[in-house]
């Protein structure tokens, strides 16, 4: 197809999957292990610990791979994603596609151990994920559908625990959606102008100057939520701590976006990885103050 290839192209392969990059995989792993926590009712099993924690990343670097496939005719033209390996020409889809097979293939492995309950979920968790890069061109609800594969650890975690998946999880699970697709709207707008040219979707653009009250409002529901879910599990100080450091994070979230500025959004896009740490770090903290 004309492309030319690095000699060595293993750092392309490393930075298609996103790999030099952690956010994506800590904003993803933080609520899923929270859930596993819950689940187990304290420190996990190690092996199924070591399960979700591997089988995290490499669903992650997936969806990279996945996603640039999906949009290597769109990267080119955003400032943000124009280096990547598929635009600047450094890898052929063929290669990208091969990456992503090997990946899937990855995880597949992971999950033939686990019951059958995980093994559907899991299933239908590839499907959302990629399902989601083809939305931007339909609808402006693509971070809808990103909450939910982003979310989708806690349902899987609560099947590999319990063998079932109980109201708690999917109160979990409600609550990181909303918070993903408040995030993923706050990351969304650092490209609105450039998406904007090309015809991609996102609720970024639907929201327009309503943008950062509805982020407030997803924020504040998912809060919301979370004491709920404390409530039902009967947590009570170091999880409320942690939902009170999550509060004060999405205040300071609001402050970087008032002026949407796409350096400053992007900043709030990336501190939601201590958001994800907080909830994590109050549930594991309950169960310990509690053993």
């Amino acid at each position: 197809m004309g492309e030319t290839l690095p000699a060595h192209p293993v750092g392309a392969y490393l930075r298609l999957m996103r790999l030099h990059q952690p956010v994506g995989a800590l904003l993803l792993l933080w609520p899923t292990l929270a859930a596993l926590w819950m689940a187990a009712e304290g420190l996990p099993p190690l092996d199924l610990l070591a399960i979700f924690v591997v089988g995290t990343v490499l669903a992650r670097t997936a969806g990279c791979v996945a996603n640039d496939v999906a949009d290597r005719r769109f990267d080119g033209h955003v400032r943000r994603t124009r280096n990547r390996p598929l635009p600047a020409g450094e890898l052929t889809v063929l290669q990208a596609l091969c990456a992503l097979l090997a990946l899937a293939l990855a995880c597949f492995a992971l999950v033939l151990g686990l019951n059958p309950l995980v093994r559907m979920l899991a299933a239908a968790g590839a499907g959302t994920a990629l399902l989601y890069p083809l939305l931007k061109r339909w609808t402006h609800w693509p971070q809808a559908v990103l909450g939910i594969a982003f979310s989708w650890g806690v349902p899987m975690a609560f099947a590999a625990a319990q063998g079932r998946v109980p109201p708690t999880a999917w109160l979990l699970f409600a609550a990181s959606t909303l918070w993903v697709v408040a995030y993923d709207t706050i990351y969304a707008m650092v490209d609105r102008d450039d998406d904007l040219k090309i015809g991609v979707k996102s609720t970024a653009i639907l929201l327009g100057g309503a943008d950062r009250a509805a982020i407030a409002v997803l924020q504040l529901a998912t809060l919301c939520l979370l004491l709920w879910l404390g409530g039902r599990l009967g947590f009570q100080h170091a999880y409320y701590a942690g939902l009170a450091t999550v509060l004060g994070l999405f205040v300071h979230q609001q402050r970087l976006i008032r002026h949407r500025r796409a350096e400053s959004c992007l900043r709030a896009f990336r501190n939601n990885v201590w958001v994800g740490f907080a909830l994590f770090a109050g549930t594991v903290g309950e169960y310990w103050l509690a053993s």
